[in-house]
């Protein structure tokens, strides 16, 4: 994994400016980062479909279980600036490869797919989710795929509904060995 930074999803690629007080950055994960303060950011963004019922790995995973799946991706993740430190609000992983098999769209050669996408309930509704997307959107195209894919628990309907309106459409079912729900994998044209 390379842990470089990339600049802010909203300044041209030369510049590498801190963002100011309150503004999102995305950026590459860094070796300084928390697997502690990610873990924790994702089980505070699944809590709702854990509290339904579904067991997703992101809600419920180890620090250790980031930090690998980390490891086995292109790892970015959005920041907001708060009383001068740099806080972890959103979290994704594009082209994740785990050990678990995976569902024969992600294996296409055209196909980047994205996992473990998280953003902090305190700060939802900023376009942080949009942002993360916005940057794995283009780093799919810069690695040449045709169309970006993802998994989902079917039983989350409105998580249906944000990427429906985002122009994700489904392709087919997977169930995933450490998941108690069957996922709709869906994808968008790049």
């Amino acid at each position: 994994m390379d842990p470089g930074t990339a600049p802010r999803a909203s300044s041209t690629p030369a510049e590498k400016v801190a963002p100011t007080p309150g503004e999102v950055g995305v950026r590459r994960l860094a070796a300084s980062d928390s697997f502690a303060e990610i873990t924790s950011l994702l089980h505070r963004a699944y809590a709702k479909q854990i509290a339904r019922g579904m067991r997703p790995l992101a809600g419920r995973q180890t620090e250790d279980v980031t930090r690998e799946r980390a490891a086995n991706s292109e790892c970015w993740v959005a920041t907001i600036t708060d009383a001068g430190r740099e806080k972890i609000v959103g979290v994704i992983l594009l082209d994740e490869q785990e050990q678990a098999k995976l569902p024969p769209f992600f294996q296409q050669a055209h196909v980047s797919h994205f996992a473990q996408f998280g953003v902090d309930p305190e700060v939802q509704g900023r376009g942080i989710g949009r942002q993360l997307l916005e940057v794995v959107e283009r780093r799919a195209r810069e690695k040449g795929a045709a169309e970006l894919a993802l998994s989902m628990a079917e039983p989350d309907t409105d998580l249906a509904d944000f990427y429906a309106k985002r122009g994700y459409a489904f392709v087919e079912h997977w169930q995933w060995p450490y998941t108690n729900y069957r996922s709709c994998i869906l994808s968008k044209k790049l």
